[in-house]
């Protein structure tokens, strides 16, 4: 990998209303999102620093734009970078992206959870939500009830309609034999199909095997 650089210029305390939007930030914020982070801020405050750059009108956003528009009378924390404009752009779209791809541990959530506490009612909904995602946690009693209104799911048959063994006196009938099916196969080939498996066929049959059950 190659040298990381650090773009971080300076941390600067600047009023939330005098930074910038940026014109191309592509984020909604849902009113529950605005209200779990007004509880936020008024249960631990300004933990986290908003990002900007420096441009001739001023401190532009790159992240940070909900934050702002809350608390616009704040002297609010800011990181300005050293970065142009094609490289904030590729920020603002990939920042939030990015976080989203993180994966989870859910029984570490649970236990997490358990030991949160919040009076703000945005903060509750919020944390309800994530809760009840654990009410039927590793529960499989119910499955039929969970499992009405599914599609049904029924196993397309991808085995073969009928195999036979084909004993080979030496090399030139396998050479022969490979010349009349029109393939070619190795000498640890355990068996082929005839007409060969179509792309769109070889992946339910290669290493998968079919189980009627009656």
């Amino acid at each position: 990998m190659a040298e990381i650089r650090n773009r971080i210029k300076e941390l600067r305390q600047v009023k939330a209303s005098d930074l910038k939007k940026n014109p191309k930030n592509w984020r909604t914020h849902p009113l529950a999102q605005r209200e779990a982070l007004e509880g936020i801020l008024s249960q631990v405050g300004y933990a986290d620093a908003l990002i900007a750059r420096e441009t001739p009108e001023g401190l532009e956003l790159i992240d940070g734009h909900l934050r702002a528009e809350t608390t616009p009378d704040a002297e609010v924390p800011v990181l300005v970078l050293d970065i142009n404009e094609k490289e904030a752009d590729l920020m603002l779209a990939t920042l939030d992206p990015l976080s989203g791809m993180a994966g989870r541990d859910e029984m570490k959530l649970k236990d997490l959870l358990d030991t949160v506490e919040s009076h703000s009612a945005g903060i509750s909904e919020l944390l309800d939500g994530l809760i009840g995602e654990f009410s039927d946690f590793g529960n499989t009693d119910n499955w039929e009830e969970e499992w009405k209104g599914m599609p049904e799911f029924e196993q397309e048959n991808a085995g073969p309609y009928h195999s036979i063994q084909i004993h080979f006196r030496g090399e030139e009938d396998i050479a022969l034999f490979k010349g009349i099916i029109g393939q070619d196969f190795t000498d640890k080939a355990k068996s082929v199909w005839f007409p060969a498996l179509r792309d769109d066929e070889i992946n339910n049959n290669v290493n998968s095997s079919y189980i009627d059950a009656e």
